[in-house]
């Protein structure tokens, strides 16, 4: 039976040393095909892959109680905090649907929806604050997880902003050049499948799994695609200048990279937002954070083993930005600004939320003193900036009218109210 790869190590917090905890048997059979059927060792991006996604053993195709999306599971998103959030977002995307045109079709696409809080919220804000782009509206979603397409067509079915406008789509369902509108993502592109490499020896190689007396562990070879040489090449960043410490060890998302070409290729005109956290190149590879920035998340914890319970704890990799905005812009995609989410949030009017609160506005007279603090509290955690604050939004688009451009999205401008942060 496949085990862990740091014998008497910890897992995450709480969790003692000693033995190995035990894989899944059905994960670690899973496993072991996919080593041997592979010579021994996969890149891991393949592993990722297979312990996330796998659509018998992965974690995101457990039930629907054992995706770990939520207060009661491993991990909490902006939308699981209030609607506020959602409800923000709809006045962006209503902005950018007038910015084209107010088409009579409009499309929305939500890529990797969780649990479909985010997807009512919002609907339901559309309706009640821009009813004319809420009419016009179908809410495509794009979500590989049998389990977590269940719970969205649960609660979506509980929605009456959602109606008959909400549908689930494959990416092989839309066919090239035919969405005008937004596509939309919250804390997606961590989850895609990461390559890790190390420089090592003076030079760049990658990090590949593998097993070794029954339990996983890493080991180094040559590079599985010449892609991640061209990647760092294309960013200008240069191992051999001397700055990078032997065994630094980071991440490349090429998934990312596909991810967009396979968005510029379906958008006919509109807008990609992608809100996710993550730096710039400079950042990410700074020769300091020689670590790299893969983490695993269970109950609220997080630490870094990827190799414990395999399909039972998630497994996530800071965003490079500066990578979505120059093959963006190579596949037809226009940066219109990148800004971190306490500012794009407050830009919105999330500063007009907190002061009706302080102020004892109709807001603050509709609920009791100890909502009004719980209330308070989550609009403050979207803006914290060590946390959720310092998100990342980049917003990209593609074939705007004229004039679509003239001045900045609404979330994109300085925003007021910044003493309330």
């Amino acid at each position: 039976m496949l085990g862990w790869s740091r014998h008497g190590a910890p897992g995450p917090a709480g969790t003692a040393a000693g033995d190995p905890p035990p894989i899944a048997p059905a994960m670690a059979q899973t496993l072991h095909d996919r080593l041997a059927a592979a010579g021994g060792q996969i890149t891991f991006a393949d592993y990722m892959a297979l312990v996330l996604y796998d659509p018998q053993v992965g974690y995101y195709a457990g039930s629907g109680d054992r995706v770990g999306i939520g207060p009661q599971g491993d991990f909490v998103t902006s939308p699981h905090l209030c609607p506020d959030f959602a409800e923000l977002l709809a006045d962006q995307v209503a902005e950018c649907w007038a910015r084209l045109g107010c088409p009579s079709a409009f499309d929305l696409v939500e890529m990797g929806a969780g649990q479909g809080v985010m997807a009512a919220d919002l609907l339901t804000h559309l309706r009640t604050a821009h009813p004319d782009c809420w009419a016009a509206t179908t809410y495509r979603i794009v979500e590989i997880s049998p389990a977590l397409r269940a719970v969205q067509r649960s609660r979506l079915a509980a929605c009456p902003a959602a109606g008959d406008r909400v549908v689930w789509v494959t990416w092989e369902a839309i066919a090239p050049n035919s969405i005008t509108g937004c596509f939309v993502s919250n804390e997606l592109v961590d989850a895609f499948p990461v390559h890790r490499v190390i420089w090592q020896g003076g030079q760049l190689q990658e990090c590949y799994v593998t097993a070794s007396e029954g339990h996983l562990s890493d080991c180094v070879g040559p590079l599985s695609t010449e892609r991640l040489a061209t990647y760092f090449q294309t960013l200008n960043i240069d191992f051999a200048q001397g700055a990078y410490p032997e065994g630094y060890c980071t991440e490349v998302n090429l998934a990312a990279l596909d991810w967009l070409a396979t968005l510029a290729d379906r958008l006919r005109s509109g807008y990609l937002l992608t809100i996710d956290y993550g730096y710039d190149a400079q950042r990410f590879y700074h020769p300091s954070r020689s670590g790299g920035t893969l983490q695993c998340y269970t109950r609220h914890a997080h630490h870094n083993d990827p190799y414990w319970l395999p399909g039972q704890q998630d497994l996530t990799a800071h965003v490079d930005f500066s990578a979505l905005q120059h093959w963006g812009e190579q596949q037809g995609l226009q940066t219109l600004g990148f800004t971190r989410q306490s500012l794009f949030l407050m830009a919105l009017g999330l500063g007009d939320r907190l002061m009706a609160l302080s102020q004892g506005g109709a807001i603050a007279q509709a609920i009791n003193f100890q909502q009004i603090l719980h209330r308070r509290d989550v609009l403050h955690r979207l803006i914290d900036p060590t946390g959720l604050g310092n998100f990342g939004v980049l917003i990209q688009a593609k074939n705007l009218p004229p004039g679509a451009i003239d001045s900045p999205l609404k979330g994109l401008q300085e925003p007021m109210g910044l003493g309330f942060m």
